[in-house]
């Protein structure tokens, strides 16, 4: 009897030793899904962002693959050489070696009088190619077109090319398209602020309101509440987290900044499923979860195909040579298979179900539409 007594406790035991496993196993297995990133990663400090620049240049230098009668390039070109005190008419100064272009760039924070960046260059005409040119100095300007932020200059570089001999013609890649690498000096600072007596406000690159809440816990988790007893991270809206800077790190921000976004948080993402359907590309995230569907899949095929046959009448018989037409339908169609996919299913078991139906992916993009249709899709369908 103190055996059976025994036995019964350890299967007890062991029991709710399961019982209590399913939500840890359950909760590490989320842990994997979600891993933890820098708030860095997904955030950016509001105040800190680029600057768009443009301006208008030419091109000189090119092997006869520039504007051939543009307007535009050969009334720019006279006007550049009237600043070097040559004066010509538009008429004058055709020439198929220079080529009107678009330059632009981006002006990144912190930049400072005499850094450089790169540039784009940008064919605005009918040139061929701007393989072997080189930018004449053209100013960069921001959106007013009123101050110069910065000049570029220099040779292309364009990454492929283009041969023709012959009429035959081979091209890589753009050749209207080029860069500069470092091809502009920066001429004047723009002021960037990431912080205030207020403190500094991070901004979600994906806003996310569960996303914002635990960013704001794992602050305030670490550097717990301030003098009046509040905390020092607040979760404004679901892209903007309010961050008071601690007494201790007042004169010293950029420290609390860096040890900010070094902070490990557990993002959380929307079920998406993402489809591609010019390349047949599906991307389909952990957390998308379907109902109980069937799913049917097979194709059929009709083919018609005709066909003429003569027709030639018996020996001596004063018969014609006649022509039929033969028409002859085939039809194909393969074995349907019927497969019920269970309510929760995870993104493993669609993908698996699909491929065992022996779905391609366009047909998975179908089948994806028709069970988002059918309402069954409990995630947001992106067609790009």
């Amino acid at each position: 009897m103190k055996v059976n007594k025994k036995i019964i406790i350890v299967l007890m035991i062991l029991i709710l030793n399961s019982v209590f496993a399913l939500p840890v196993m359950a909760k590490g297995q989320q842990s994997f899904q979600d891993p933890l990133v820098r708030i860095k990663d997904i955030t950016r400090i509001q105040g800190v962002r680029v600057n768009q620049l443009i301006g208008y240049g030419l091109v000189v230098g090119l092997n006869g693959s520039g504007d051939s009668s543009s307007a535009l390039t050969t009334r720019t070109k006279s006007n550049m050489l009237r600043r070097f005190g040559i004066d010509l008419s538009p008429s004058q100064a055709q020439s198929e070696n220079v080529a009107a272009v678009m330059v632009t760039a981006e002006l990144p924070p912190y930049s400072r009088s005499g850094d450089r960046m790169n540039v784009t260059v940008a064919s605005i005409g009918d040139a061929d190619s701007l393989q072997g040119g080189t930018l004449l100095m053209t100013p960069l300007t921001g959106p007013n077109q009123q101050e110069v932020y910065a000049m570029a200059q220099g040779p292309i570089s364009i990454g492929g090319f283009n041969a023709s001999q012959g009429g035959n013609s081979t091209r890589r890649n753009h050749t209207t398209v080029g860069m500069i690498p470092n091809g502009a000096i920066i001429e004047k600072n723009v002021k960037t602020d990431f912080s205030s007596d207020e403190g500094v406000t991070l901004i979600l690159d994906n806003p996310n309101f569960m996303t914002a809440q635990r960013i704001a816990s794992a602050i305030n988790q670490r550097y717990g509440y301030n003098s009046s007893g509040n905390n020092f991270a607040q979760a404004i809206d679901p892209g903007r987290i309010k961050v008071s800077i601690p007494s201790y790190y007042q004169g010293n921000q950029v420290s609390f900044v860096a040890q900010l976004n070094s902070l490990l948080v557990r993002p959380d993402t929307e079920a998406k499923v993402v489809i591609n359907e010019r390349t047949g590309t599906i991307v389909m995230g952990h957390n998308v979860r379907i109902s109980t569907v069937s799913v049917a899949h097979g194709n059929l095929t009709v083919t018609i195909s005709s066909q003429e046959n003569i027709s030639q009448p018996p020996p001596l018989s004063g018969g014609k040579t006649a022509k039929e037409k033969e028409t002859k339908v085939n039809v194909k169609e393969e074995k349907d298979s019927l497969l019920v996919l269970p309510k929760g299913s995870s993104i493993a078991d669609v993908v698996k179900a699909l491929n065992g139906v022996g779905a391609t992916p366009r047909d998975t993009i179908a089948i994806l539409q028709a069970i988002k249709e059918a309402g069954a899709l409990h995630a947001k369908l992106e067609i790009m």
